[in-house]
């Protein structure tokens, strides 16, 4: 597997990259409501622990998307028509997905070239386990944010595309978010390309709080595993033990939100940030959002932003749908 590292190609990037999230730690634990952007759960860490629950029984998303893939696996060749494509995952995990639509395309005599992009490269190395050599399957691993992979991709190919944004993904943007993240995505692929993206549907609230509060503990560590990157890269000196994870379903919003809570009345040093952060006991910090969706916030969401909806798949249950869009010439 070839890999590029896009942060190499631009050494300033590097430095703005860490710049951001000290500035963004010292943003949003300086606010009133403490919060941190769920993006910086994925570091290589973070990205390990992820897989993990994503493999957890009580974790229902994985396993009814899974059964959409394979349900679709032989449809997207016929559907799409072509001898070759590029397929692109935006955060491709360890592949075990888009291996399902890689291996329909391939039993249908296509020439893939594959493009995971991923911020963590340890996350691009789990692939090579995953793939067998095949003469019709090159991959190009791309380390970096997505929208700066995709425009990398889009100069270096002009083969039609197949995005793959998998995994509910798209549920830790807000509606205003999402379109204008899906607008990005509808600029920078080509013409007559598709999106497959997932989104979780809206569905009774304990299934939902015990996919997001695990009986093994895996959000939990995942979460705290943020303080740990903030000890690491900042020179923080959090204690883990001092804080727990709370997952809750809030229906006014339509989603999911984590928090990290302090146990005790503390004081944090961040010794890169040269600052002091006071918590109050039980004083939470809000991580991440997981927005949960209807059919009709599907529609809305594609509209918005300009794709043509070609098809929408659901699993057995309804939990679950994976929907094709199409950016138009």
């Amino acid at each position: 597997m070839k890999i590029t590292k896009l942060y190499l190609l631009n050494k300033k990037k590097i430095q703005d990259i860490k710049t951001a999230f000290a500035k963004d730690i010292d943003k949003g634990l300086s606010s009133k409501n403490k919060a941190i952007s769920s993006k910086y759960f994925y570091d290589d860490k973070g990205s390990n622990i992820f897989q993990k629950i994503t493999k957890h029984p009580d974790y229902y998303p994985t396993k009814k998307e899974i059964e959409i893939l394979y349900l679709i696996q032989n449809k997207l060749p016929h559907l799409i028509k072509l001898e070759e494509i590029d397929i692109i995952e935006l955060g491709p995990g360890d592949g075990t997905k888009s291996k399902i639509i890689i291996d329909g395309f391939l039993k249908n005599n296509y020439k893939v070239n594959y493009y995971p992009i991923d911020i963590s490269k340890k996350a691009l190395q789990l692939l090579s386990n995953n793939f067998a050599p095949n003469k019709n399957l090159l991959i190009h691993g791309i380390i970096g944010e997505y929208l700066d992979g995709l425009k990398f991709i889009k100069k270096e190919s002009k083969n039609k595309q197949l995005v793959l944004f998998l995994g509910s993904s798209i549920g830790n943007f807000d509606r205003k978010q999402s379109k204008k993240f899906l607008k990005a995505i509808y600029k920078n692929i080509n013409n007559n390309s598709y999106v497959l993206i997932g989104f979780d549907l809206k569905k009774n609230i304990s299934t939902l709080n015990n996919a997001y509060n695990d009986s093994s503990g895996l959000t939990k560590k995942f979460n705290l595993n943020l303080l740990n990157r903030i000890n690491n890269d900042l020179k923080g000196n959090f204690k883990l033990k001092n804080f727990i994870h709370f997952g809750s379903y809030n229906p006014l919003l339509g989603a999911m939100e984590s928090y990290l809570i302090s146990l005790i009345k503390q004081s944090i040093h961040i010794k890169k940030l040269n600052k002091n952060f006071e918590f109050d006991t039980f004083e939470p910090i809000h991580l991440e959002f997981s927005f949960k969706y209807s059919k009709s916030d599907i529609l809305d969401i594609a509209k918005s932003s300009n794709f043509k909806i070609t098809k929408i798949y659901t699993d057995s249950k309804n939990y679950f749908i994976d929907s094709l869009w199409k950016k138009a010439s």
